[in-house]
């Protein structure tokens, strides 16, 4: 058979496959088998040299005449099917309106920030006002103004998150001290001892950071709520009568506390609150470790010598203050067992709350 038969039989063959493709897919592998880099029609281009030179004027018209016809039907076939499978498309992805509406859920606030949220707005009905700080903060403020001596055990490296250079040593502030992520937000309270005039009554909530491995009961970053009011007269009945008011504002009105003496290097005499257990309701159990009671908040007078460094007469003026984890506090009122599970973003659980 001579060449240009067989080139008009491959492009007759050709165009049957095209007008027989079922998709774009199927219609792209009949291109590449014959009109591909390694396509049957393409090699007839390459073999050109070997044939015959009184022929390869007649081939050569014949390879691109053929060469035209296939791709003129690709381009044409192409084209329906990717008009028919928009159509398909369409016709598939198509609303019935006559079905009932799919409801959106409305997202809610973070358990987290549903307590910030609670707790401000407490004591805001109190008559305190929020004051806000930065999460970086000095060694002076974290520490060494609130009564915590150089070899305290929360200065240690293990207990704080230090800021360092580029050079990797510890940032030094000159004429103070290290620089750190806050373990507390009890700077805050110096600051605004040194910057607000009294009467000061604040709460101070915020994110804190420490050096301690994750587990049911401790986070590395967590968010606290600090209180501090100094005033005249102020006395530790005030203090225990706010935070018994508190507790029974937060967890309801069948919670008990007991406060139990305890050491803050800020606060003298100081206490440790305890909430009633509420899933045993003082009975005992696992929650609480047979005791009935769960751990809730340190508290305290504030200590004369804070009050002198931050320019206060404490012959004059008294205080107290307060700190309590609000991840705590939110897995005591709702009875969670683990700080872990507000953070895994879990919204099964989430969503309960």
């Amino acid at each position: 058979m001579a060449v240009t038969d067989e080139l008009t039989a491959l492009a007759a063959e050709t165009l049957q496959r095209i007008d027989a493709a079922q998709s774009t897919a199927a219609l792209d592998e009949v291109r590449v088998a014959v009109v591909g880099k390694q396509g049957s029609l393409t090699g007839y281009l390459r073999n050109m040299g070997s044939v015959p030179k009184e022929e390869r004027a007649a081939v050569g018209k014949a390879v691109n005449q053929a060469r035209e016809q296939v791709e003129a039907a690709l381009e044409a076939r192409k084209a329906a099917l990717k008009a028919s499978e928009l159509d398909a498309a369409i016709e598939g992805a198509a609303v019935d309106i006559t079905l009932p509406g799919r409801g959106q859920q409305m997202g809610t606030r973070h358990l987290i920030n549903a307590m910030i949220d609670e707790v401000s707005e407490l004591f805001l009905g109190l008559g305190y006002s929020v004051a806000e700080g930065t999460e970086v903060e000095t060694d002076y403020y974290n520490f060494t103004a609130l009564n915590a001596p150089a070899d305290h055990p929360s200065r240690s490296m293990q207990d704080t998150f230090y800021v360092r250079d580029m050079s990797g040593d510890v940032a030094e502030v000159q004429g103070e001290s290290d620089v750190l992520l806050r373990t507390q937000t009890s700077g805050v309270q110096v600051h605004v001892m040194e910057d607000q005039e009294l009467p000061i009554y604040i709460i101070a909530p915020g994110k804190v950071y420490r050096r301690d491995v994750a587990d049911p009961s401790h986070l590395p970053q967590f968010h606290q709520v600090e209180g501090l009011v100094v005033d005249r007269g102020i006395t530790f009945g005030d203090l225990k009568g706010t935070l018994e008011l508190v507790c029974k504002q937060i967890f309801g009105p069948d919670r008990k506390t007991r406060f139990r003496a305890h050491y803050f290097p800020f606060t003298e005499p100081s206490a440790e609150v305890d909430v009633s257990c509420g899933i045993c309701h003082g009975e005992g159990c696992r929650m609480c470790k047979g005791t009935g009671w769960l751990e809730l908040l340190g508290c305290g007078m504030v200590d004369s010598n804070v009050l002198k460094m931050s320019g206060i007469d404490p012959e004059e003026y008294s205080g107290f203050a307060f700190g309590m984890g609000l991840e705590r506090m939110a897995c005591l009122k709702y009875n969670v067992p683990d700080l872990r599970m507000l953070l895994e973003g879990d919204m099964r659980f989430l969503r309960q709350f």
